[in-house]
């Protein structure tokens, strides 16, 4: 049975072999059996939201995350996002902190990323969805097998891509990553755990842009304080 999600036109076309293979089918199940019991986050609408967020012809910069925040409000469908209004969770407060050093951006009212996805800044989590309250509860269900194939399908099919890969469970994607046709920058995790062992001071932000004008492309405006082109 073939289960086609709702999500833009370029990723379906990258990804469409994957909604008719078995794992998606057991996938889906787990997620329904899962709605029935539990509060499963993010909602239905927002989880393929990063893919949606980031078509697929305009990504040139991947943030990979490992899964969703599991506490009411927070998930929205972009690693490392919050909705407007929601507290920044810890290593959101990190990233910023970083970006403020790096580039000098004040520090932002809203800790939504929106500004960066709609630049072409893919920010996907290797798990697309968690049930509340409970870290990592959707794992090994079949999306990480899901997220692999758009990350390979990125490599295969694009160039000159920066992908920032940032802890242990990020950078080992850069297996399913042709280096000889993008761009890998490595750090610890933003966690409060380790960000201070080599996530400050990566200057990852600065860094990604001057690969994007070498690569002829236009740099990221990652400050989240002022508006797109404002």
């Amino acid at each position: 049975m073939e289960i086609t999600p709702k999500i833009e036109t370029g990723w379906l076309h990258a990804l469409q072999e994957e909604f008719r293979q078995p794992y998606f089918a057991r996938l889906k199940e787990f997620l329904l059996a899962e709605k029935r019991q539990y509060v499963v986050y993010p909602p239905g609408n927002l989880i393929f939201n990063a893919f949606n967020s980031t078509p697929f012809e305009k990504a040139k910069v991947v943030i990979i995350g490992q899964d969703p925040y599991h506490e009411p409000g927070q998930a929205e469908g972009l690693c490392f996002s919050v909705p407007d209004g929601c507290p920044f969770p810890p290593s959101l407060i990190n990233i910023l902190k970083e970006l403020q050093t790096d580039l000098g951006c004040p520090f932002p009212q809203s800790g939504h990323l929106g500004k960066w996805t709609a630049q072409g800044v893919l920010l996907l989590n290797a798990t697309l969805t968690v049930r509340a309250h409970q870290a990592g509860s959707h794992q090994r269900q079949g999306w990480e097998t899901f997220t692999d194939a758009a990350i390979r399908a990125l490599s295969l099919q694009k160039s000159g891509l920066v992908f920032l890969l940032w802890g242990n469970y990020a950078q080992a994607k850069s297996t399913l990553i042709d280096t000889s046709k993008h761009h890998i920058l490595k750090a610890v995790h933003p966690s409060p755990l380790s960000a201070h062992r080599g996530f400050f001071g990566c200057r990852h932000f600065s860094r990604t842009n001057q690969i994007l004008v070498s690569e002829g492309l236009a740099p990221i405006d990652w400050d989240l304080s002022t508006p797109l082109n404002g």
